[in-house]
């Protein structure tokens, strides 16, 4: 399959750059799978939109600060590491942007409490790190590390923003993720309570999202791309959740891709959820045969990405592009402080 059959044009001005004041106040475009019907909607209408019995299912992990800045201890020159993934104790693949890295190079932090040695040479901008007390040498914990870090944004994002709390969502939990799982950022307290109010579940699940979702496609067949893999874990309290939702009829409403992987990598062919964690490679592409999920809430993706195809699989590509040609048209914000989408 063609990687450019994913393709799309997007003007730089519709990526937002900054999320809106309040966080269900942006779009929300919603797909009428069957009839092939677009709507244009507020978020904030969600709870009007879904029906009473169905179930969110969201991915609950908070984004971790790893964007930590460096001086070269030899020359001074200035370097900045991203936490991309844990490997070992106080050892990290980072990727890694200023003076070029070697290995045995070695970095002092600007916080002062953090030094970083490289145990594993740049690659294709990565580089494996172990992290260390600059005073002492002993190896460092995970929170020690975040102590001296900054939430990272996404690399599109040209500057930061005021408050690094509206790159969380608001039931985020667990700092497992490098990325925030961002159909869920249009969320509010009085949102998800009208939400139970109505009678809707919110099943709760994790799923560490990684840097690399924001790697595109360049292999000519898409086929070909050597998709990431993810932890996840859901747990017997969401896996109960889900199955009751579906014996009693209701719609299971995925909130982001990432939800989606989670639930289809853990589901039986009949569509019933097992409690299980590990990792997930799963790649979806049109073809596949979704088990669980019956509904989609999403933000617009990049051009030839994986995410994009996930979202085609589950609409059928053709309305995705429509979709996205008219979202292009009519103004839609992009990527992750951006408006979002509902297919049903």
């Amino acid at each position: 399959m063609k990687t450019d059959l994913f393709d799309y044009y997007l003007p730089n001005e519709l990526i937002a750059q900054e999320p809106l004041p309040q966080r269900d106040s942006s779009r929300l475009m919603v797909l009428q799978r069957c009839t092939k019907a677009i709507e244009h909607r507020r978020f904030s209408e969600i709870p009007h939109i879904l029906n009473e019995g169905d179930c969110l299912v969201l991915n609950t992990t908070r984004v971790f600060p790893g964007r930590l800045r460096f001086l070269k201890r030899e020359t001074g020159g200035k370097v900045e590491l991203l936490l991309v993934r844990k490997v070992a104790s106080s050892r990290w693949v980072c990727l890694s942007k200023g003076a070029s890295l070697r290995n045995g190079t070695l970095l002092v932090s600007a916080c002062g409490n953090l030094a970083a040695q490289v145990v594993e040479g740049w690659s294709e901008g990565r580089v494996t790190v172990l992290f260390t007390d600059p005073h002492d040498g002993h190896p460092l914990r995970d929170d020690e590390i975040f102590a001296c870090g900054e939430i990272p944004l996404p690399p599109y994002i040209r500057g930061d923003i005021s408050d690094s709390e509206r790159y969380q969502t608001i039931y985020s939990r667990n700092e497992i993720s490098a990325a925030a799982p961002t159909a869920g950022l249009h969320f509010t307290d009085e949102l998800l309570g009208k939400l139970r109010e109505r009678g809707i579940r919110l099943a709760e699940i994790e799923l560490a999202v990684g840097m690399d979702t924001f790697v595109p496609v360049r292999e000519e067949e898409i086929e070909k791309h050597q998709i990431h893999a993810e932890w996840f874990e859901i747990g017997e309290v969401a896996a109960e959740m889900i199955n009751q939702t579906r014996k009693e009829g209701g719609r299971i409403v995925a909130v982001g891709t990432t939800s989606v992987r989670c639930l289809e990598t853990a589901s039986r062919d009949d569509g019933i959820i097992y409690p299980m964690k590990g990792y997930t490679s799963l790649f979806i592409l049109p073809g596949y045969e979704f088990k669980t999920i019956d509904t989609l809430l999403t933000n617009f993706h990049f051009p030839r990405s994986t995410l994009l195809a996930l979202v085609s699989a589950f609409a059928g590509r053709e309305l995705i592009m429509k979709a996205y040609e008219m979202a292009v048209r009519e103004k839609y914000r992009f990527y992750s402080f951006g408006d979002a989408m509902l297919i049903l």
